[in-house]
């Protein structure tokens, strides 16, 4: 029969075939001989070598790859979950009061910036624009005839002048022939009368030339929409042309329209008054409030990571903006106050603003 032997060299098992062998002749039976007793077998070496071998490198090893790993993921970092994500809130109010007549949003509705808001009753406002027009026509009217009045003036001072001269002449020639006995001294006396007549013509003259010139802005040749008058008069239809144009309001920024559902057409709105709320999603920042003994080597331009719960699983990358000036608790309406027997140290928390670097257009952030 065939058969197959197992042989231990080295740790290595051979196989050989078997040969066959001639059949020896039968001996007689021997006296049976009591069994060897079993020996006890040594403890392999090669258990003792690998227990050594994890006692020694791999125990290690292992906690150096642990103290690695918590130094890197954490060891290095500082976290918190006192944080929330806020956005900027513009409060939408009126520049001009009126009624409204038309509203273009709802509550909760996302806008683009330039988008229609709603619009106040426009024609009040047309009219006062209509009225400041006519100022301002009625003002470059009056230059012109201040223009012609000083025009006038110079005119009557130039016969004035000529009358003084005649009348001057006239008291000469009478003085003259008065010393001569020609003439009698009646007409010297009337010469001197005229001359004294048209010297006080000729002075009034004079001072309508100075208040009209006055009365130009002291420059007779000035522009005619340079006079202050008229420039009061084009500072006025600007306002009217400003009040009409804020009758139609657009949205300032992109963001999302809240606290709008009481607001439709029909109401009265006064100036200034707030009306609803804008929440600007382009502007969002972290407000995370770290303990005091975490900011030791915290400084702004460092990077961030942040997670939202809207989004698990989503990291958005962010940097330090800003470190707070102090607590939460020092700008407080009542700031706490320390000066008592009992008073307890705790862990103060203190603002860090991030902002965000990755804003995903496809996420909707939300302020809170």
């Amino acid at each position: 029969m065939n058969a197959a032997a197992k042989i231990e060299d080295d740790n290595v098992t051979k196989l050989a075939p078997a040969q066959p062998v001639a059949e020896a002749p039968a001996q007689p039976a021997a006296a049976p001989v009591a069994a060897a007793a079993p020996q006890p077998q040594p403890a392999p070496k090669k258990k003792r070598r690998l227990g050594r071998f994890l006692l020694m490198v791999a125990l290690p090893l292992a906690l150096l790859a642990g103290g690695a790993y918590v130094w890197v993921t954490g060891g290095r970092y500082q976290e918190t979950e006192n944080a929330n994500l806020q956005q900027a809130r513009i409060s939408v109010a009126s520049d001009t009061a009126g009624r409204i007549v038309q509203v273009g949003i709802a509550d909760n509705q996302l806008v683009k910036q330039g988008d229609l808001l709603f619009v106040i009753d426009p024609e009040p406002y047309r009219i006062a624009l209509a009225q400041a027009d006519a100022a301002v026509a009625a003002a470059r009217l009056n230059v012109e005839q201040l223009r012609a009045a000083y025009s006038q003036a110079m005119a009557q001072e130039k016969s004035a002048s000529s009358e003084v001269d005649y009348a001057q002449s006239q008291y000469n020639r009478a003085a003259d022939l008065a010393q001569k006995g020609i003439n009698a001294k009646s007409s010297l006396d009337q010469a001197r009368n005229d001359l004294d007549k048209a010297k006080q013509q000729l002075a009034v003259a004079e001072q309508g030339i100075v208040s009209a010139k006055a009365a130009l802005g002291g420059n007779p040749d000035i522009e005619t929409d340079k006079h202050p008058t008229v420039m009061a008069a084009l500072a006025a239809r600007d306002k009217a042309a400003y009040d009409l144009a804020q009758t139609t309001v657009r949205a300032p920024a992109d963001g999302i329209i809240y606290q709008a559902a009481s607001f439709k057409v029909g109401q009265y709105v006064s100036v200034g008054t707030p009306l609803f709320a804008l929440v600007e999603t382009g502007d969002t920042w972290i407000d995370a409030n770290f303990k005091e003994t975490q900011l030791t080597n915290m400084k702004p331009g460092q990077k961030a990571e942040i997670v939202v719960d809207t989004y698990p699983g989503r990291t958005f990358e962010a940097t330090v903006k800003a470190i707070g000036a102090g607590t939460g608790a020092e700008f407080s309406l009542l700031p706490a106050q320390n000066a008592t027997g009992n008073w307890v140290k705790v862990t103060q928390r203190i603002p860090v603003r991030l902002e965000l670097t990755d804003p995903d257009a496809k996420m909707a952030l939300r302020t809170g």
